[in-house]
C-alpha cells in the first residue's frame, strides 16, 4: 500500500461530489467531455483490476469510490444531454408554429 497512491485518490475524489451536485442542479454539460468521462472510468477499472490481480490491498476501495462517482457523473452527462437535445426539438417544434 502506498501512501502517495492513497493521497492522489483521495485529492481526485474530493472533486467528483462537487461534480457531480453541479451537475445535478444545473443541468448542463457545460465543458465535460463523455470521452474524458468515459476514459476516467476505464482507468478507475484498470486500476481495480490491478490491485485485485497483482496487489490486492484495502486501496481497492478507493479505485471502486472514485469510479462509482465518475460513473454517475457520466450518467448525469448523458441525463443533461438528452434534456437539452429533447428540449431543443421543443424548442425548434414551437418555433415552426
Amino acid at each position: 500500500m502506498s501512501i502517495f497512491e492513497i493521497i492522489m485518490l483521495v485529492c481526485f475524489g474530493l472533486a467528483w461530489p462537487f461534480s457531480i451536485y453541479k451537475s445535478w442542479k444545473t443541468r448542463e454539460v457545460g465543458s465535460k467531455s463523455l470521452i474524458f468521462l468515459l476514459a476516467l472510468l476505464l482507468g478507475y477499472v484498470a486500476g481495480i483490476l490491478h490491485k485485485i490481480f497483482y496487489d490486492p490491498d484495502a486501496v481497492v476501495y478507493l479505485y471502486a469510490l472514485n469510479g462509482l462517482m465518475v460513473a454517475i457523473d457520466t450518467a448525469l452527462y448523458l441525463r443533461n444531454r438528452l434534456y437539452h437535445i429533447r428540449k431543443s426539438a421543443q424548442d425548434a417544434k414551437e418555433g415552426q408554429q
